[in-house]
């Protein structure tokens, strides 16, 4: 049996994955505002009923701005790794004690019947982590906010049945846009973000190793459209002759639809 997958929002102003399996519901990240999350989930007939737990990737602004809130509202146990917490401690507002719950990067837990493993991934935080969500039959993956795609990376990505990756902005937008030199430098770093160039060449090694659903991530609100992000992606898998694959792009503030994996 699968389970089910939705964005609640992906973008540069706010993250947040849904993610359902036999009466568990956890979030990764918690982004938007406590009230956002819940009006979106609520928009494609999901609510706060029966989720568990919050899976904080880091310690940014875009990925934690709600999970303090969400917290203490709905008793919502948060999990992330011991130098997240340090860094993101103070931003969350007061999380009772038994709602801190820390994990170690590179080792599994459960949560209810889904198996958690978070991995490491290169972005300018302390610890930052992709997750890789298992319910013993099928196997989703979350890869964003990471520069560069590493050997480690791809082992926990390479035979997921459904895997959201970064397709953050196109370089050249960046790079004649408004954005300050410092700026750009960052994003472009292997600790930055991953371009539409470097997400459709991973999507290639992710068909040949069997991946059948990629969903592209966190584009940039300035230096990307969801147009462009589909059509490098595609494009560049039907130069190699790839079709069985499928590409979809998730925005920004809004919901996407329910995936069942």
């Amino acid at each position: 049996m699968g389970f089910n997958y939705a964005s609640v929002a992906s973008g540069s102003c706010g993250n947040c994955h849904y993610i359902g399996f036999e009466g568990t519901g956890i979030l990764v990240d918690a982004g938007l505002s406590g009230k956002k999350v819940r009006e979106n989930l609520e928009s494609i007939e999901l609510g706060m009923d029966g989720l568990k737990a919050i899976l904080i990737t880091h310690e940014h602004v875009d990925h934690i701005k709600g999970a303090g809130i969400l917290s203490r509202k709905h008793d919502i146990p948060i999990y992330a790794n011991a130098r997240t917490w340090q860094e993101m401690g103070d931003k969350l507002g007061k999380v009772s004690p038994e709602n801190i719950q820390v994990f170690e990067t590179g080792r599994s837990f459960d949560i209810g019947s889904l198996r958690i493993k978070a991995f490491g991934i290169h972005h300018d935080a302390a610890d930052p982590v992709g997750f890789c969500i298992d319910n013993g039959k099928k196997k989703l993956s979350i890869a964003t906010d990471t520069g560069c795609i590493c050997d480690e990376i791809r082992g926990q990505l390479h035979d997921s049945d459904l895997v959201v990756l970064e397709s953050n902005h196109d370089v050249e937008m960046l790079k004649m846009g408004a954005y300050p030199y410092h700026l750009k430098r960052r994003i472009l770093s292997s600790n930055g973000h991953l371009s539409n160039d470097d997400a459709a060449l991973f999507c290639v090694e992710l068909a040949n190793e069997g991946v059948k659903r990629v969903l592209l991530a966190h584009l940039s609100r300035e230096n990307n459209f969801p147009e462009l992000a589909y059509e490098t992606v595609v494009g560049t898998l039907k130069i190699k002759g790839i079709e069985n694959i499928s590409i979809d792009v998730l925005l920004r503030q809004q919901a996407s639809r329910v995936y069942s994996i």
